[in-house]
C-alpha cells in the first residue's frame, strides 16, 4: 500500500475529488494534521516514511534528507523555490507541478490589487471605519505607466487584461525577447508597449508588478538601490514570490514616502508577522493568489492525478522541466 502525505492546507476542503482519486487506489492518504502551513521540520517528521508527498510551499530539503523512500513530489502550484531540484535528481525523486492551474486566479488578483491600491480603496476602508469621509482620489490605470517584470504565464495574461484599461504606456522586462508574444496580445490596439531594462521601469512606471520566479537571480531583486530609483508616486505589487522584494527595504521606502505604497501577497516567511503591518498605505494579503474555488480544485486535482499516473507507470502531464533546474543553478 502506498502512503501519501498531503502537507498543503487546505486540501480537498471545497471539493473532495482530489482526495477521493487517491483513496480509491487503496492508498493511505494522510492529511496535514495541524491545518496550517507546516514548518519544514514538521513536514520531514510527518512524511518521513511516505512514498509520495503532495506539497505546498514548505522547504522540502529536510524531508528529502530524512526519507530515503520518497519517490515523487507533486506540487500544488507553480513555484519551485521550496523544492531542491538537483537534490531530487540526485535521489531519483520525480517532481511534478501544476503550472497552468494557478494563472488566471493570480492575474485577476493582481489587476484587482492594482485598482484597489491606486484608487486608495484600502485607505478609504480604514478611514470610514474610524468615522472619516475624505473620498480619496487616485490615478486610473488608463492614465498610468505600468511596468511588468516577467512575461510568463501570469505576466502575459496581466498584459492581456491591462490592454482593456488602455494605459498610457506599458513597459515590459523579461530575460527572453517577448516581441512575438507582445505583438500577438497587443495587435490592433494602438497602445504603446516597450521592452526595456528593469532600471527604466523603476524610474518611469507608476505601477510596478512582479511576475518572476524566486531564484538566485531574483532574490532581493528590489531593495534599497531599486527603491531609490523610483518616484514618490510609484506603487509596487508582488503576487509572485516572497523574497523578490526585500521586506525591510520596502518598509523604509514606504515609511519615508520614497514610494507611494505597495501590495504584497507573498512573503519571505509565512504566515507573515513583520513590521509592514504597521503601515497603512500597503495592502497585505495572505498568499491568496490561487485562492479561487476553481483554481484550488484544478491545482489539487492536478497534483493528485500526477501521483496516480506516476504509480500506475503512466506519463506525467506536468513533470518539472530541465529549464527549472537550470534556473535554480543560476547564480
Amino acid at each position: 500500500m502506498k502512503r501519501i502525505f498531503v502537507s498543503t492546507y487546505p486540501f480537498g476542503q471545497y471539493n473532495e475529488e482530489p482526495i477521493s482519486i487517491l483513496r480509491k487506489e487503496g492508498w493511505e492518504v494522510v492529511l496535514n494534521p495541524n491545518k496550517r502551513k507546516l514548518t519544514s521540520e514538521e513536514v520531514a517528521e510527518y512524511a518521513k516514511d511516505v512514498d509520495a508527498i503532495i506539497a505546498g510551499t514548505e522547504d522540502l530539503t529536510p524531508l528529502i534528507q530524512k526519507n530515503p523512500g520518497l519517490k515523487i513530489i507533486s506540487r500544488v502550484g507553480i513555484g519551485l523555490d521550496s523544492v531542491p531540484l538537483q537534490l531530487c535528481r540526485d535521489k531519483n525523486i520525480t517532481v511534478a507541478y501544476t503550472p497552468d492551474a494557478v494563472t488566471m486566479a493570480v492575474v485577476e488578483l493582481t489587476i484587482g490589487l492594482m485598482v484597489s491600491l491606486t484608487r486608495k480603496v484600502h485607505l478609504a476602508n480604514f478611514e470610514l471605519r474610524r468615522g472619516g469621509w475624505s473620498r480619496y482620489t487616485g490615478k486610473r490605470l488608463g492614465e498610468s505607466v505600468i511596468g511588468l517584470i516577467g512575461l510568463g504565464r501570469v505576466g502575459s495574461n496581466v498584459l492581456r487584461i491591462l490592454k482593456e484599461f488602455r494605459p498610457k504606456e506599458i513597459l515590459v522586462n523579461d530575460l527572453k525577447n517577448k516581441s512575438k508574444e507582445i505583438q500577438e496580445i497587443m495587435q490592433d490596439t494602438g497602445l504603446k508597449v516597450r521592452q526595456v531594462d528593469k532600471e527604466e521601469i523603476y524610474k518611469n512606471a507608476d505601477i510596478i508588478s512582479l511576475h518572476v520566479p524566486l531564484t538566485n537571480l531574483t532574490r532581493n531583486m528590489i531593495g534599497k538601490t531599486e527603491f531609490s530609483l523610483m518616484n514618490e508616486s510609484t506603487f509596487v505589487i508582488n503576487t509572485a514570490r516572497g523574497g523578490i522584494v526585500n521586506e525591510s527595504d520596502l518598509f523604509h521606502a514606504i515609511k519615508s514616502e520614497q514610494i507611494a505604497g505597495a501590495s504584497i501577497d507573498v512573503f519571505e516567511k509565512e504566515p507573515y508577522k513583520g513590521n509592514l503591518i504597521e503601515l497603512e498605505n500597503i495592502i497585505l494579503t495572505e498568499h491568496m493568489g490561487s485562492c479561487s474555488f476553481d483554481c484550488r480544485y484544478l491545482m489539487e486535482f492536478g497534483a493528485a492525478s500526477e501521483v496516480v499516473r506516476f504509480f500506475k507507470g503512466e506519463p506525467l502531464l506536468n513533470p518539472v522541466p530541465d529549464e527549472e533546474l537550470e534556473n535554480q543553478r543560476k547564480i
